[in-house]
């Protein structure tokens, strides 16, 4: 017969097993007073290579790109492992520049069930950039990618979050080219981005002549007042785990939302070649490097992950996107 203290060791065990199991199935969906169901998590991958970054574009001119060694295709192949090991699905938000590149790595996320979106061609801050300038971007980016996957692109996200107050102008002009949905707005204050009286779930852009586009933001939580920014890039990769766990916790369950995470193929890398730059930029850029593919395994082990497609269909299949906003109204929000 077992002794007492086997009895009190199974049954401690089998008691935390529970826990683990009503955890993550809180973390998959909310039973509300109102009957809400919480979306599965959106999970996004900005396909860019190392030397494309915004923290060393002050150093690595453009034109010199040709001059380094390229890892992005091995880079996303590991990520693409990554997600199928973890059963998730994702939306690949490629470089122009890449997709002409590398034509049969944008046919890879397709055919390993994946979303493919635009990123740009250039990497070019949109707020930097005059709407023609933009414009041209965009459908050199579009055509780039379409050309090498032979799909029809919907969602568009700017380098370095770069649709803030003074760049709105671009929502037109992503109405204009025919885009569902764009995925540039961060809700948050930083010295480079940030758009903080925006709103922080998605919402519904309405543009000129009567055509809209949808936002889709990345997780923020809301702490006295201050949005924070939480599970994505570098917030994922430097910030502790348990916070990144503790803002999708907080934003499913006490919100009823689902989170955003975003990433890079670069932050898969540690061995990636060292450029010259800022201290603050090689911070930003390299800490942590080792311990992302662990963290990212461990956050795709909490639940179910899909395209930001296909997050932004259930969240208006579940009336989650009610927040409509003018883009040509004067005064609309202001990010000083």
């Amino acid at each position: 017969m077992p002794s007492p203290e086997l009895i009190f060791a199974r049954n401690l065990s089998a008691e935390l097993k529970k826990n683990r199991l009503r955890r993550k199935e809180r973390m998959q969906t909310r039973e509300g007073q109102a009957g809400i169901v919480v979306p599965p998590n959106g999970l996004s991958v900005d396909v860019e290579d190392y030397y494309h970054a915004e923290a060393f574009a002050d150093r690595i001119p453009r034109e010199t790109w040709s001059q380094y060694p390229s890892r992005v295709v091995r880079n996303t192949h590991r990520v693409l492992e990554l997600l199928e090991e973890a059963g998730a699905r994702a939306t690949f938000f490629v470089l122009g520049y890449v997709a002409k590149l590398e034509p049969a790595l944008v046919r890879a996320i397709q055919q390993a069930g994946h979303e493919v979106a635009c990123h740009s061609y250039m990497h070019r801050r949109v707020s930097t950039m005059e709407p023609a300038e933009f414009r041209e971007d965009l459908r050199r980016a579009v055509s780039a990618i379409e050309d090498a996957g032979g799909q029809k692109i919907l969602g568009y996200r700017a380098p370095t979050f770069s649709i803030v107050n003074k760049s709105l102008w671009a929502v037109e002009i992503l109405a204009e080219e025919g885009f569902l949905y764009d995925a540039s707005v961060f809700p948050i204050r930083h010295d480079l981005y940030g758009f903080p009286t925006a709103p922080r779930f998605p919402f519904r852009w309405l543009c000129r002549g009567g055509r809209s586009v949808y936002e889709i933001p990345p997780t923020t939580v809301s702490v006295l007042g201050q949005n924070l920014p939480a599970a994505g890039g570098g917030y994922l990769r430097i910030l502790p785990m348990w916070y990144t766990r503790w803002a999708l916790e907080r934003v499913r369950n006490r919100e009823g939302r689902p989170g955003v995470v975003y990433f890079h193929p670069w932050e898969l890398d540690p061995d990636q070649p060292r450029l010259p730059g800022s201290f603050k930029s090689r911070l930003r850029h390299y800490r942590n490097l080792p311990l992302m593919a662990g963290r990212l395994r461990e956050l795709l082990r909490s639940g179910r992950f899909v395209p930001l497609k296909t997050l932004l269909e259930d969240c208006l299949s579940l009336g989650l996107v009610s927040s409509e906003l003018r883009v040509s109204e004067p005064g609309l929000l202001s990010d000083s």
